[in-house]
């Protein structure tokens, strides 16, 4: 990071933006003590409206699910990219 980036801000990116909703997400997931993700279908609805802005796709083509093993937890985004 330059010094004058520093000083005058940096322009987050919409992929900056959606990296830290998604950490801030998931702090707040495992702070809790339920055992169900109740944020995964609006995740995957926004996850449809973002990629639909550059792409033309199906809904169903998209899955995302949490898995937890011990104290490890994995997000995983499926998408079916349409073919060319």
């Amino acid at each position: 990071m330059s010094f004058l980036s520093f000083l005058l801000g940096e322009k987050k990116t919409s992929a900056n933006v959606a990296r830290e909703r998604l950490q801030i997400i998931l702090a707040h997931e495992r702070g809790s003590s339920d055992s169900s993700p109740d944020y995964l279908p609006q995740l995957q609805k926004e996850l449809v409206a973002v990629i639909s802005k550059y792409v033309k796709i199906n809904p169903e083509d998209i899955k995302v699910s949490l898995d937890r093993q011990d104290s490890l937890e994995v997000l995983e985004v499926k998408i079916e990219m349409p073919q060319r």
